[in-house]
């Protein structure tokens, strides 16, 4: 409980605040609330003849009055405390509230600023790396082979296994689903196409666009993200030394490279969870194996496979933007991580829907 207090006097020159008990810190954040209502009304002056001590925080919670309310009754050392805070308050004075009026609209045109420079800087970043390209096309030797192949190996060999369970358990999990409504009308033998076409054209690229994003995106943003925190692409720089050369398009090329072949693989470790199904179901293999081959065309792999290579170099990108783009503190790497995976899912789900108008316009 706070040991300080205060009361209006009203009197016919006008009202009187009346501090008393000790304006400590704690008594001074007890009576602010209170004291700004009180000046609001606009005192004539302000009483401490009952103030027992006074510190820096009292004192500034009486000089919010203004030098035009006089203080009476104080003691001399509450004089002194009052006046060394006043001259403090002179020579580095509080800093003006920002006007609250048009919060909502400030927030707008700086979320609306801070797009255009990520756009901005997204597009710097896709120039870079295309120069970058230019010169490695000119002087081969600049490319990193080793680093390449590491990559490769990392995003693409590694990311098998979880790419064929989650294919098979995606392949198994529609056939299931979508065997239930086909039984009412006897057409259980269209599994086969309806989960074929869809894993082929949208579901393969897709879901394997998300492994690469959670697992390798990320990955990228980190690796890079900790190179910037330490200084190390600095140095790079220093040293004559192209990071987007030697840290950025062997990764933008592996993700070129392996998404295509792990859609493929997410591909046929669906169609396999399906046939397993239609096993279940009373079909043989030869019946499947017919429906695939009359409905399924070299189209839709294609276009299934051209979009994952679309994705990989998106994927990618955004992640090795992610880690260059760090900031320093214990929170950037992680920060640059989060943001990878979240703009690569986020991107490849805005580029398949852009894909599926195009498809359809052109009659793919």
């Amino acid at each position: 409980m706070t040991e300080a207090f205060l009361t209006l006097r009203a009197a016919p020159e006008g009202r009187t605040l009346l501090l008393s008990g000790k304006l400590n810190a704690a008594g001074a954040a007890a009576l602010w609330p209170v004291m700004t209502r009180a000046l609001e009304e606009k005192p004539k002056a302000i009483d401490l003849s009952g103030v027992e001590s006074l510190d820096s925080a009292g004192a500034i919670l009486v000089l919010r009055a203004g030098n035009n309310v006089p203080v009476l009754g104080a003691t001399p050392d509450v004089l002194a405390v009052l006046e060394r805070n006043r001259a403090a308050l002179k020579a580095a004075p509080l800093p003006a509230e920002a006007p609250r009026d048009f919060a909502p609209i400030t927030a707008f045109g700086g979320t609306v600023f801070g797009s255009i420079q990520a756009a901005l800087s997204g597009i710097a970043f896709a120039g870079e790396a295309l120069v970058a390209a230019f010169r490695v096309l000119f002087r081969p030797r600049m490319f990193r082979g080793a680093e390449f192949l590491r990559h490769l190996d990392e995003i693409g060999l590694r990311a098998f296994p979880l790419t064929l369970l989650l294919g098979f358990l995606i392949g198994l999990i529609l056939a299931y689903q979508s065997s239930i409504p086909l039984k009412r009308f006897g057409a259980e033998i269209f599994v086969p196409n309806l989960v074929g076409i869809s894993l082929l054209r949208e579901l393969g690229p897709l879901l394997a666009g998300v492994v690469l994003a959670g697992r390798t995106g990320s990955a990228f943003a980190a690796e890079l993200g900790t190179m910037t925190v330490n200084e190390e692409v600095n140095a790079l720089r220093i040293m004559g030394i192209d990071p987007m050369v030697m840290l950025v398009l062997p990764r933008l090329l592996a993700g070129i490279l392996v998404m295509p072949a792990l859609t493929l693989a997410m591909n046929l470790a669906g169609l396999a969870g399906m046939t397993v199904v239609m096993e279940s179901l009373g079909f043989p293999w030869s019946a499947v194996s017919n429906q695939l081959q009359q409905w399924l065309s070299l189209g839709d792999l294609t276009g299934g496979l051209f979009k994952s290579a679309c994705f990989g170099l998106v994927i990618a990108a955004i992640g090795c933007r992610a880690g260059l783009s760090a900031g320093f503190g214990p929170r950037a790497v992680g920060d640059a991580a989060t943001a990878a995976v979240v703009g690569g899912i986020v991107a490849i789900v805005a580029m398949d829907g852009f894909f599926a108008i195009l498809f359809f316009r052109l009659g793919i």
